[in-house]
């Protein structure tokens, strides 16, 4: 079973992407939430996510569907516990940020629920039925944790792309030098501060 792939962008579509790792091209489903931080990227960048896999009798065909965080693949596998909610109708219905649908859960926001692409009132409220107790945790998912997944788009991409290609460090390990440095310091505008705080701002 895969759970998490490292490699370059091949190809983007509306709702999925081509990954080439290992000399294999994954095509890769993408929930709006992770395509929205993947479309500033440019073919040939490297990319990781984490990847829910999904393969049955009925369809055998092996789908990929592929996450910024494991928060995210964690709350989607609750998603599509849900009855009516398989994986393509989830990836679908997933246009909205985690720590939100969640909230909207807990506090029974049918309305919110019905923002979801494909999710009607009947559906709204089945989720509500289901998930209500189970889901608070994901509320605490912070938009700045979201943001350190896209933090490789912009300038902070050329720096991820030198840290992977240039010098050497995995792809997870220069998210997180990139997310942490952006942290100690939020006011990082340019590729060349961003290196200095990677390098030198937890010095002080």
């Amino acid at each position: 079973m895969i759970g998490y792939i490292e490699g370059k962008l091949l190809k983007k579509e509306d709702d999925k992407i081509l990954v080439l790792a290992n000399q294999i091209g994954y095509e890769i489903l993408l929930p709006a939430i992770v395509m929205e931080t993947i479309k500033i990227k440019k073919t040939g960048e490297e990319i990781s996510l984490y990847i829910y896999y999904q393969q049955t009798e009925r369809q055998p065909k092996p789908i990929l569907i592929g996450f910024n965080l494991e928060t995210e693949k964690e709350f989607f596998q609750h998603f599509i516990s849900v009855g009516d909610i398989g994986p393509l109708k989830a990836v679908k219905a997933m246009n909205i940020p985690v720590c939100e649908i969640a909230r909207a859960i807990e506090s029974k926001d049918v309305d919110k629920l019905k923002q979801l692409k494909g999710i009607g009132s009947r559906t709204a409220q089945k989720i509500i039925v289901s998930l209500e107790g189970k889901v608070s945790k994901f509320v605490l998912i912070r938009k700045s944790e979201q943001k350190e997944m896209s933090a490789v788009g912009d300038f902070s991409g050329q720096v991820f792309d030198v840290l992977v290609a240039q010098l050497g460090h995995k792809a997870t390990d220069a998210k997180q030098m990139i997310a942490k440095a952006f942290k100690r310091n939020s006011s990082i505008s340019t590729p060349e501060e961003l290196f200095e705080e990677i390098y030198h701002g937890n010095e002080s």
